[in-house]
């Protein structure tokens, strides 16, 4: 396992995370604690959930698992999100202060733990002045109740504004972003990470597989039968099949991941979540299985790094479609100009 620097800061993370939102819905306790334990001996030391995974249960199945384990929290990085509701009380979502303080303290009695090393807003709240929430990440790190404070699922001039406005203030930083990415879902690239290179944020990408797709599992024409990370439910996920499964594009990369696995006697996974380790601003890639067979398969990207000829073949395969303006060579050309 290798590590980094969790954003801006000098807290060590390992590349791979361990994502959770299976616990306690695809994946039962035991086997939930098997992947928490499978993942801490491979080197692992980040850790993500949030309180609406299996709304709270999955936060539950961590704590009983660190209070079984004596000592294992002091080596590890806990990351989990706030947001959206978990009752009925309309004031039991969004990123207002009332809403948060009471879910970082949900949060903090279901892990058992007395911090919360990463606290994140789960998504861009239009009600709520994003300075009311920034001011009580701030506080609550005053308070020692979280250290870091992230966002998920901004958008470019939303993560560029609040970075601005900690900054402006003086008040803790948004360290890192937690957005969707992958070899098939690389739009965040049009803006995003360049927000997060110039204000130092990590990324921590979410679906790094394509919930499957990059797997290899999936084959032209035909859905996909049986239980997958996301549950036994046929129709969950597949949303996008009809759109994925008819662009040539989606072929196009499936079949590049494939020649490079192939190559290399190693997963399409593993090829998939080694190329996006390494992309620029990437902190650590959390990975999500349902299965300890999966989470093994997925270890095996640890540490690995593909060549500048493998990695050159699977950007070009992935690069998505845009127009001439203003991510395309007219918008380019601009933004060079130099006279």
């Amino acid at each position: 396992m290798e590590y980094r620097t969790l954003g801006g800061t000098g807290t060590v993370v390992s590349t791979l995370c361990l994502g959770t939102m299976t616990f306690g819905k695809e994946s039962t306790e035991e086997v939930s604690h098997a992947q928490l334990d499978r993942f801490v001996e491979a080197g692992g030391n980040f850790i993500d959930t949030a309180n609406v995974y299996s709304r709270g249960t999955s936060e539950e199945v961590i704590g009983r698992w660190l209070a079984a384990r004596h000592g294992v929290r002091d080596r590890l990085i806990i990351a989990t999100k706030g947001r959206f509701p978990m009752g009925d009380d309309p004031n039991s979502a969004g990123l207002t202060r009332v809403n948060l303080s009471r879910a970082l303290d949900a949060s903090l009695h279901r892990l058992g733990v007395e911090t919360i090393d990463l606290y994140q807003a789960h998504a861009w709240d239009p009600l709520t002045p994003i300075e009311e929430t920034l001011a009580f990440f701030d506080d609550a790190v005053r308070a020692g109740k979280i250290r870091y404070a992230g966002v998920s699922n901004f958008l470019g001039w939303q993560l560029q504004k609040a970075a601005l406005i900690t900054q402006l203030r003086g008040i803790a930083p948004i360290v890192t972003l937690q957005p969707q990415y992958n070899l098939l879902v690389r739009e965040i690239e049009f803006e995003i990470v360049d927000v997060c290179r110039n204000e130092n944020i990590g990324i921590l990408p979410w679906s790094p597989l394509g919930g499957g797709w990059l797997t290899g599992k999936y084959t032209r024409d035909s859905e996909p039968t049986g239980a997958t990370r996301l549950g036994e439910d046929p129709g969950r996920g597949m949303e996008a099949y009809g759109p994925r499964n008819s662009d040539t594009r989606t072929w196009r990369i499936l079949d590049a991941v494939r020649q490079v696995a192939e190559d290399r006697g190693m997963s399409m996974s593993q090829v998939s979540l080694a190329w996006l380790a390494d992309r620029p601003a990437v902190t650590s890639v959390i990975l999500g299985a349902r299965t300890l067979d999966q989470l093994d398969d997925n270890l095996g990207a640890a540490g690995l790094h593909l060549s500048e000829k493998e990695t050159e073949l699977l950007t070009e395969a992935s690069t998505p479609a845009v127009g001439e303006y203003p991510y395309g060579p007219q918008g380019v050309a601009q933004r060079d100009r130099t006279v």
